[in-house]
C-alpha cells in the first residue's frame, strides 16, 4: 500500500504529498484541476514510459518519490519490509530510478511497485478487455479449489514438452546427411587402425632425436666419463691436491678447510661420472629400432595433418565422429523408444488437463454469480457476468491450461451473452471491473487500487450503491478514488481536493481537507455553491455516512 507519495514538477503540479488511507482516499476537485497529473505520477512510480511532456515548464525535471508497505496489520515488522521508490524525468526525457536509495531500472520498478497498484480507469480496461487474462483473473478467485489441479497440469505439460523434443532431437539425428555419416565412420575406422596412445608422439619425437644423434651422444659421453674418471681425469686431480693439502692443514687450519671441501667436490664429481657412465650403457638402438620409430612417427603425422594440427584434435575428431556415428546406429530403437515415452507423457498430460479444466468449469457459475451479484449492486439492473470456460484442441494447449476462459457480457435474462469487450459501454466496464476487484477480494495480488472515472455515467441510487461498494472493497484493499460524486465522496476515510491556484502561472495543489473543510467541499459538488442549504445538506451526509 502507498504511505506517502511525493510529487514535484509533475505538469501543472509545483510540490505535493498524497497520504492516503489504509481504506478509502477520495479525491475530488472541479475538472481541470489536474488529477490528471497525480493519476500521472501515480503511474510513473508504477513504472510507466517516462514522458518528457509531463515536466512543468521551466522546471529542469520531475521528481515522484513512493514510500509503499505491505497492507497487512500495519506493525513495525510489516513496515520493515517495505520500500522507498524514486522516479526523475529530466526535462529533455532522461528517466532515472531508484529504489532504496540504491540505481535501478524501470523493470524494477515496474516488478516492486507497479505489481502492488492497480490504476482502474475508464479507459485502461486492458487486463478486462483482454480475453487473455481472464483465467488469471478466475484462477485467483478459485485458487483453492484448482491449485492442486494446476500444479499436477504444469508439471504434466513440462514433460510433455520435454518428451517432444526429445522426439525431434532424434529425428534430426536420423536426418543427417549420407555423406556426413560414412565420413564420420571413416575418421573412426583410420583412428582405430593407427590406434595413437596417450603421449605417444611426445615420447617419440625424443626418442627419435636421441637415436638419430646417437654416433655424436656415445662419442660425448665416453669423452667426459674419460676425463672425469680416466687415469689423470678430473678426479685423481682433485684426489693428489686433497693430498698436497692435508700434508700442511698443521701448518695453516685453514688449507685443512679446504681441502674438506675439495673433497667434498670430488664425491660430486664421482657421483656425476657414475651416471654418465650409467646414461652411455643405456645408449642402445639400432638401425632397425630408429626404422620402427620413424614409421610409428610417420603414421601418426599423417592423422594430424588430416585433423590436426596436434593430437588433441586429433582425438577430439574422433570424439565427434563416435558421437554422429552413436546417433545414426540404432535410429529405429531410439526413435521407438522416444516416441514410447512422449505417448506416455501425452497421457498424463491429457488426465490432468480434463482434472484442471472440470476444477475450472465447477467454480466458473459460481464466479459469475458472484460477479453478477456485485453488478447488481452497482445498479447494472440484470445484467450478467457470464464466465465461459472451453476446451482447446492439442495443438492450442499453453503451461496456463488446456481451456480458454473469456468474460461474456449479458445485459439482459432474455439477451444472448457476448463479449464483454465488445457490447459493455466504459461506465459499464468500470462497474464490471469494480465488481470483479470486490469478488476477488484478499486473493487478489493488488494492494492499492485507484479508480478513475468509476462514475461516469452515475447518478441517484447507483451512486449510492457505488459508494457502499468502495467501501467493501477498502476492507481488503487501499482503495484512492477520483469522484465527480458527493456521495462517493462522503464515503472515503481520508479526503483531498485538488485545486488550481493563479492565472498567469497556473499552479495544482493538493490539500487533505479538514472536517469543515470536507463539509464545504461535499456542498460546492452538490450545487456548486456553499450556500446554507447545500452546507446543511453536505454536512447531513457526512453524518449519516459516519453514524
Amino acid at each position: 500500500m502507498i504511505d506517502e507519495l511525493h510529487v514535484q514538477d509533475v505538469a501543472l503540479i509545483r510540490d505535493a504529498t498524497l497520504a492516503p488511507a489504509r481504506g478509502l482516499t477520495v479525491v475530488t476537485g472541479e475538472t481541470g484541476a489536474g488529477k490528471t497529473a497525480l493519476l500521472g505520477s501515480l503511474k510513473l512510480l508504477g513504472g510507466d514510459r517516462a514522458d518528457a511532456g509531463m515536466v512543468r515548464e521551466g522546471a529542469d525535471g520531475l521528481r515522484v518519490e513512493g514510500r509503499l508497505f505491505p497492507l497487512s496489520g500495519g506493525g513495525e515488522e510489516e513496515q520493515a519490509e517495505g520500500c522507498v521508490a524514486e522516479r526523475t524525468v529530466s526535462a529533455d526525457g532522461r528517466s532515472r530510478v531508484r529504489i532504496d536509495g540504491s540505481i535501478a531500472s524501470v523493470k524494477q520498478l515496474a516488478a516492486t511497485v507497479g505489481a502492488t497498484i492497480d490504476l482502474c480507469g475508464q479507459h485502461e480496461h486492458q487486463r478486462l478487455m483482454k480475453p487473455a487474462n481472464h483465467r488469471a483473473m478466475l484462477d485467483e478467485w478459485a485458487h483453492d479449489a484448482i491449485a492442486e489441479a494446476q500444479t499436477a497440469y504444469a508439471a504434466a505439460f513440462k514433460d510433455a514438452q520435454d518428451a517432444a523434443r526429445a522426439v525431434e532431437a532424434v529425428r534430426a539425428a536420423g536426418q543427417l546427411d549420407a555423406q556426413a555419416v560414412d565420413q564420420a565412420r571413416f575418421v573412426l575406422a583410420r583412428i582405430d587402425e593407427v590406434h595413437p596412445l596417450d603421449g605417444e608422439y611426445d615420447e617419440l619425437s625424443q626418442q627419435v632425436v636421441k637415436v638419430e644423434n646417437a654416433a655424436d651422444l656415445s662419442r660425448a659421453v665416453e669423452g667426459a666419463r674419460e676425463a672425469l674418471a680416466g687415469d689423470g681425469g678430473a678426479i685423481d686431480a682433485i684426489g693428489s691436491a686433497v693430498a698436497l693439502l692435508e700434508g700442511v692443514a698443521s701448518v695453516d687450519a685453514d688449507l685443512g678447510a679446504l681441502a674438506q671441501s675439495l673433497r667434498e667436490a670430488g664425491y660430486i664429481v664421482e657421483d656425476v661420472a657414475r651416471d654418465v657412465r650409467t646414461w652411455g650403457d643405456s645408449l642402445d638402438f639400432d638401425e632397425s629400432d630408429l626404422e620402427s620409430m620413424q614409421n610409428r612417427m610417420g603414421e601418426l603425422q599423417l592423422l594430424m595433418r588430416k585433423w590436426g594440427p596436434t593430437m588433441k584434435e586429433v582425438k577430439e575428431a574422433y570424439v565427434e565422429a563416435a558421437r554422429t556415428v552413436a546417433s545414426v546406429d540404432g535410429f529405429d530403437e531410439k526413435l521407438q523408444a522416444a516416441l514410447a515415452t512422449q505417448e506416455e507423457a501425452e497421457g498424463v498430460l491429457a488426465g490432468a488437463a480434463a482434472a484442471l479444466h472440470e476444477a475450472r468449469a465447477a467454480a466458473a457459475p459460481g464466479f459469475s454469480d458472484a460477479v453478477s451479484a456485485q453488478m447488481a449492486r452497482l445498479e447494472l439492473g440484470h445484467a450478467r457476468l457470464v464466465c465461459s470456460v472451453d476446451e482447446l484442441p492439442r495443438a492450442k494447449w499453453t503451461a496456463q491450461g488446456p481451456d480458454e476462459v473469456e468474460f461474456l457480457f449479458q445485459p439482459g435474462l432474455e439477451m444472448t451473452a457476448r463479449p464483454l469487450a465488445k457490447i459493455a459501454s466504459g461506465g459499464e466496464l468500470s462497474r464490471v471491473m469494480l465488481a470483479i476487484k470486490v469478488v476477488l477480494g484478499e486473493s487478489d495480488a493488488v494492494d492499492t487500487l485507484v479508480f478513475d472515472e468509476v462514475d461516469a455515467g452515475v447518478g441517484g441510487a447507483t451512486a449510492r450503491a457505488l459508494a457502499d461498494v468502495l467501501v467493501d472493497l477498502s476492507r481488503t484493499h487501499q482503495v484512492i478514488v477520483v469522484t465527480h460524486l458527493a456521495l462517493v465522496a462522503v464515503a472515503g476515510d481520508v479526503h483531498y481536493l485538488v485545486r488550481k491556484v493563479g492565472e498567469d502561472a497556473p499552479e495544482t495543489q493538493l490539500v487533505r481537507l479538514s472536517a469543515e473543510e470536507r463539509v464545504h467541499e461535499i456542498a460546492r459538488m452538490l450545487s456548486g455553491d456553499e450556500s446554507a442549504a447545500s452546507l446543511a445538506h453536505a454536512r447531513q451526509m457526512l453524518d449519516d455516512r459516519e453514524g
